[in-house]
């Protein structure tokens, strides 16, 4: 076969969603749906997050997403243990038909995103049909492999983003005639989101969607390591099999569009005094004593001229500016787009863990990615560490990126808002 006539075939083809059998809470058998949600496992704040959730109900999904327990075996074979007995007890249940869900989250800020949840056939980046934008950590991609393996299910869906075209016939239309309507389930989390999901199982709703969506690509907004994680383990399955696909989350842009947010690193065992020492004549330091609204608007201002960073920990933020020139020279690859290389992200990554600090990217034991801005110095502060706060990049720059084909460095957006975990399960042998 001619690879490249191949893969034009499938970027023809567009995104394939399928329709499944959601597997939900019943609000009778928990003391609120509220109380079982969580926020995906990669963001919640470990351990105090993990434990928040816990002790907020006995059936709160992080005990699915992310068990605790010695060994990864032990954590993995936990959670079938927890999901089997969820499902035997009926505090789990499969809806009677397949349907896609729509999803609504909505903010006291007047935010609102509506999608569309449904299983989403797997293609490789090659096939132009879900861009990728973030490089991934293998030992990431073999533990979440792990839990859906013992657990034969997609826990949480992935953010994917399109751009709709704004017709009467396109998926958002049938989202937002669906929105009219009574919701399956209507919650608040604590965070102050209200969250709603519909089903849609009329055959000519679905036949619609399905059309539409075969019309477009989608770039991975949150969920990079799930992704490759379901490609992982696709591979494992001979085809066809339903492990061909996975849960998702899709998001018209073009009617909602995202926030971007920043994902910081917090570095353990590496004080902020012995994190700024060796930067002295290499960039701009400046000592912030301001709260940290204020530290975060003068980072916002110093990104706007160049790469800048603030290293928090020691009870004062510390702004990091104006890198010399010959230095990024000296450890940045040449061989990429001047956007990639420019990226903050990219220099926090080429010249300062691996050339100045030393700090594997992949290593939980030296470093952390934690979304919660607060919680990051917090836990810089309590435990003699390091956070380094960063500055978000634009959307437009992450799409840009992802057409032609080039990732950024791991963890380098959030993009939000997020779906609340706990709404709709995939269990793959229903």
């Amino acid at each position: 076969m001619n690879t490249a006539g191949h893969s034009e075939a499938m970027a023809r083809r567009g995104l394939e969603l399928t329709p499944f059998r959601g597997l939900r809470y019943d609000p009778d058998r928990v003391g609120s749906l509220a109380a079982v949600t969580s926020p995906p496992y990669d963001v919640v704040v470990r351990p105090d997050g993990v434990v928040h959730l816990q002790s907020a109900d006995p059936h709160n999904i992080v005990r699915l997403i992310l068990p605790q327990a010695t060994t990864p075996n032990a954590r993995n074979e936990q959670a079938a243990d927890t999901l089997h007995h969820w499902l035997a007890e009926g505090v789990l249940a499969a809806d009677p038909e397949p349907g896609f869900y729509v999803y609504e989250q909505r903010g006291d800020d007047g935010m609102l995103q509506r999608g569309i949840i449904g299983t989403l056939r797997l293609s490789d980046p090659s096939e132009g049909v879900v861009l990728p934008h973030e490089d991934v950590m293998p030992h990431v991609i073999a533990d979440r492999a792990a839990l859906m393996r013992a657990t034969n299910a997609n826990l949480e869906p992935l953010l994917l983003t399109y751009r709709g075209n704004g017709s009467a016939a396109d998926t958002t239309a049938v989202v937002d005639r669906t929105a009219a309507q009574e919701p399956l389930l209507s919650t608040t989390t604590e965070d102050g989101y209200s969250h709603r999901l519909w089903s849609i199982t009329d055959a000519a709703d679905v036949a619609a969607i399905q059309t539409d969506l075969s019309r477009h690509q989608a770039l991975i907004a949150d969920g990079h390591h799930r992704w490759a994680t379901y490609r992982r383990l696709r591979a494992e399955h001979p085809s066809p099999s339903p492990w061909d696909y996975g849960l998702v989350l899709l998001v018209d842009t073009a009617r909602y569009p995202l926030r971007v947010r920043a994902i910081h690193r917090l570095l353990h065992g590496l004080p902020v005094a012995d994190a700024l020492a060796p930067l002295e004549g290499l960039f701009r330091i400046r000592r912030l004593a301001v709260p940290l609204a204020e530290a975060l608007e003068t980072l916002a201002d110093a990104a706007c001229a160049g790469n800048a960073f603030l290293l928090a920990g020691d009870g004062a933020f510390h702004l990091v500016d104006h890198p010399d020139p010959g230095l990024l020279a000296r450890t940045i690859p040449a061989d990429r787009p001047a956007a990639w290389r420019t990226l903050d992200a990219t220099v926090l990554h080429a010249t300062l863990l691996d050339h100045i600090w030393h700090v594997p990217e992949d290593d939980p034991t030296r470093i952390a990615y934690i979304h919660d801005t607060a919680a990051t110095v917090r836990k810089a502060e309590r435990d003699g560490g390091t956070a380094v706060l960063m500055h978000p990049v634009r959307e437009e720059v992450v799409r840009d990126l992802a057409r032609q084909g080039i990732t950024m460095p791991r963890k380098s957006t959030s993009f939000g808002p997020k779906p609340a975990s706990g709404l709709v399960l995939r269990a793959l042998g229903i």
